[in-house]
């Protein structure tokens, strides 16, 4: 194979001459490579715009709850009486409490034992918590009895203590040693003389109530009853007087004494001042988060947009259309009044907040403080999407974006009930394990079988209360969300669900404490609330109706009230709320933003085609240069060859005078 060296015969500098010939045609493959530098220092900054406004969103979003400016204080005099805190619907005011007694759970001890190992017995505890008075044992309904079976595996003292505490029974156990010996002692979870507790055996040596076996653990102090067990802690109620008013309560957190205050007590016999006021420093705190969030963004605009007029130097995207349109339309909104939902401010300047010529915002403090303190003024509704109704049983639940403004007048024609079934026989009050102890249900859709306590009961009541203790501590129903309320009249039972609309009913389905208990029953479904909003049928839903119309997805809650005309309720979104839909739209995949990046992309790709022709077309262009350049060198060493040729021929003619030297 021969080898080709170009030049070698010409001497013709052919790699050379391509070289820098190529390097002329490869100029256009600079200016693309510039050009698409260019473009991604803008996909770079159109990056930067779009977390900035990602990170405006979620501020302005925090802020479209009302909830964030209308928080309240609760300030106690002397903590180390009690403590507090107050939910934002709580109205302002002072209050003087005096804590007389803490609420206690009460505790039961057992007898001595030598060792956690003795045997204490075998059969079944059950537990159930009351209220004893005048020797009699009221069973608390809210509150489900147990059954804890004790075999030869935990019959020991220490394993009786395991199995109560395995059982979640709603009291703890532990063993104590005295220094006489170890006591087995139960305690009631919860406080308050509702939680006391009667412990009963089924014994298996036969004999529930004398001090051997498991019945060593019996405990009923009602009149006549048994209790091996002594206490040592009564059960007992917190005891308060507030403004003068006397209230006792099972805990020692009280969440209903005073509307929207959770107290916490903690001393007896001290006395302290509580004041709920308004938590302006809350919502000053969130109106200068919404500033700073906007002059953040703000800063991020102007970096990117800027152009210096001294070093003539400019941004990245200045005079970029689609910054600009971001922000116009920001200026747009922030320049609009808003149509108000009655909180007597339309504009952000109302409350102190004006834009400054470099663009940014600023907050007059004063002007603030001022609004906030006006009690005609609602700053929440400058801010959040607000519904106000002027009905005290009407409330707003919430909106879509597809609420309009406006003030629309409630009507209803419909309150929402509760499904219930009503007994039509009295109920008998002697329960016979396995005869008429079994009960069967549906709650809400939901299956329940519960078993009874045998015995005879002294009152339709209490026997109302024990089946809704075990109704409700049934776990299908109480993992459903569900529960009942299960009263008498007359000797007659109801059971009653707690939800209301059409998905609220209950039905007796079986049992063989059915007919005993109700006889036949009547079963009642519940309704859904039914009326207008805004003149347009609203969809009901237990107590929520939901609006159609202009008030699309305007949800509000009827809880009392009488059918009819029920005021107005007037809704309008504030700046944060308009803010998180405006940016939104800006930042969704076909938005402004991301339009113009995939506009940038789409030119970058079409460098890409333009720079795989030119290549292409360069490739053929050096061949050609080079097979010129090849053929010229041929020549030329030819042409050399020939002048060599004839230079030698020449040289060896005779020369004149017949020599050829």
């Amino acid at each position: 194979m021969a080898i080709s060296s170009p030049g070698i015969g010409s001497g013709l500098d052919v790699n050379g001459l391509v070289s820098q010939l190529m390097a002329l045609e490869q100029r256009p493959f600079t200016l693309l490579a510039t050009k698409e530098a260019k473009y991604q220092a803008q996909l770079s900054a159109y990056g930067s715009l779009k977390g900035a406004l990602s990170s405006f969103q979620s501020a302005v979003a925090a802020l479209a709850t009302p909830a964030k400016f209308t928080a309240v204080k609760a300030s106690v005099a002397d903590s180390t009486v009690l403590t507090a805190s107050a939910a934002s619907t709580t109205s302002p005011g002072s209050y003087s409490i005096q804590v007389q007694t803490l609420a206690q759970a009460q505790k039961l001890k057992s007898a001595t034992f030598d060792a956690t190992s003795d045997t204490v017995g075998t059969g079944s505890l059950t537990i159930q918590f009351g209220t004893y008075s005048g020797g009699s044992f009221t069973l608390n309904p809210e509150k489900s009895a147990k059954t804890i079976t004790i075999g030869s595996e935990n019959a020991s003292l220490a394993g009786v203590r395991d199995a109560i505490n395995a059982a979640d029974a709603g009291v703890s156990a532990s063993i104590i040693n005295d220094g006489s010996g170890y006591r087995l002692v139960i305690a009631s979870e919860d406080a308050g003389v509702a939680n006391a507790l009667k412990v009963t055996v089924a014994d298996d040596d036969l004999n529930n109530t004398d001090a051997a076996g498991l019945s060593q653990l019996v405990y009923d102090a009602t009149t006549g009853g048994t209790t091996n067990l002594s206490q040592t802690v009564a059960a007992q109620n917190a005891a308060a007087i507030i403004d003068g008013i006397a209230i006792s309560k099972p805990t020692n957190t009280w969440t209903d004494a005073i509307e929207g205050v959770t107290l916490n007590l903690l001393k007896e016999g001290g006395t302290t001042t509580l004041n709920v006021a308004r938590d302006t420093a809350g919502t000053k705190a969130a109106v200068e988060s919404f500033v700073k969030a906007f002059n953040d963004l703000n800063a991020t605009l102007t970096n990117l947009s800027k152009y210096d007029a001294a070093s003539k130097q400019a941004s990245i995207l200045t005079g970029d259309a689609t910054v600009r349109s971001v922000q116009s339309q920001l200026r747009g909104l922030f320049n609009t009044a808003l149509s108000s939902a009655g909180g007597g401010l339309t504009t952000l300047s109302d409350i102190g907040v004006t834009f400054q010529t470099d663009g940014t915002l600023k907050l007059d403090s004063s002007k603030l403080t001022a609004a906030l303190n006006d009690g005609t003024k609602d700053v929440a509704t400058l801010f959040a999407a607000v519904g106000k109704p002027t009905d005290s049983l009407v409330s707003f639940v919430s909106s879509t974006a597809d609420t309009k403004n406006g003030n629309y007048a409630v009507n209803v024609t419909q309150l929402a009930t509760q499904g219930k079934t009503v007994g039509q026989g009295n109920a008998a009050l002697t329960i016979n394990a396995g005869s008429n102890d079994a009960l069967s249900l549906t709650v809400d859709g939901v299956a329940v079988s519960v078993t009874l306590n045998a015995g005879t009961y002294l009152t339709t009541a209490a026997l109302a209360a024990e089946i809704q203790s075990k109704i409700n501590g049934a776990s299908a129903l109480s993992s459903a969300g569900s529960s009942v309320v299960v009263t008498e009249s007359g000797g007659k039972l109801t059971v009653t669900s707690s939800r209301y609309g059409s998905a609220s009913t209950v039905a007796v389905t079986g049992g063989n404490a059915a007919t005993d208990l109700f006889g036949s029953t009547v079963d009642t479904a519940g309704v859904d609330v039914a009326g207008s909003i805004g003149g347009i049928a609203a969809s009901g839903s237990g107590q929520a109706l939901t609006g159609a119309g202009d008030a699309t997805g305007l949800k509000i809650s009827i809880t009392g009230g009488a059918t009819g005309d029920r005021g107005t309720i007037g809704f309008a979104r504030g700046y944060a709320d308009l803010l998180d839909k405006l940016v939104g739209r800006m930042l969704e995949n076909d938005g402004l933003v991301d339009g113009r990046m995939d506009g940038i992309n789409a030119s970058i790709k079409e460098l890409g085609t333009r720079r795989e022709a030119l290549a292409a077309r360069l490739t053929v262009i050096e061949k050609r240069y080079r097979a010129q350049f090849t053929a010229l060198d041929t020549m030329l060493a030819s042409m050399t060859q020939t002048s060599n040729y004839l230079q030698q021929q020449l040289a060896n003619l005779p020369k004149a005078g017949g020599s050829s030297e």
